[in-house]
């Protein structure tokens, strides 16, 4: 099928293009839902099957920095272990206002809560909730950020 090696060659181009811009479109070029205004920094590796639609979704006004890993897709593939542990195969979701610090790891199935900060280096196993910070390896909680309402504006219904 013509989409897989187009979506392939689409991931490759946005990982070392130059803008953030340039590479938050053609990520969105590539399939996956990416808000307004999101930062996308240089080698972003978004780990998936050619085929999986929309399993990215990165809501408004999100950072991401540089080096991060969103893995959606996860196998062994022809190891001989494979009927003996689970593949996994998920979503990725990041909410509005949020913020992945350098070389952070994203697992399958893992929601980052509006607002939330994800720190350099962590690997994140399980969702975060809104406003709040995590670091380490498995990514726990660090902090609760207070943050006056007024100051996020109203929350859209629709992140992306």
């Amino acid at each position: 099928m013509f989409l897989s090696p187009y979506k392939r060659l689409l991931k490759l181009l946005a990982k070392h293009m130059l803008g953030y811009k340039l590479r938050r479109q053609l990520l969105r070029m590539a399939g996956y839902v990416i808000g307004e205004d999101v930062y996308i920094g240089e080698d972003l590796i978004i780990i998936d099957e050619l085929d999986d639609k929309a399993r990215v979704r990165i809501g408004n006004r999100v950072a991401v920095a540089e080096r991060v890993t969103l893995v959606v897709s996860s196998t062994p593939n022809w190891s001989r272990i494979r009927p003996f542990v689970t593949s996994l195969h998920g979503c990725v979701e990041i909410g509005d206002d949020a913020w992945l610090g350098t070389g952070c790891i994203i697992l399958p199935n893992v929601r980052i809560g509006r607002g939330a900060v994800v720190g350099a280096g962590s690997v994140v196993t399980k969702d975060v909730r809104d406003f709040t910070v995590v670091a380490g390896v498995p990514a726990k909680l660090m902090s609760k950020l207070d943050i006056p309402d007024e100051a996020l504006g109203p929350q859209s219904n629709e992140s992306a």
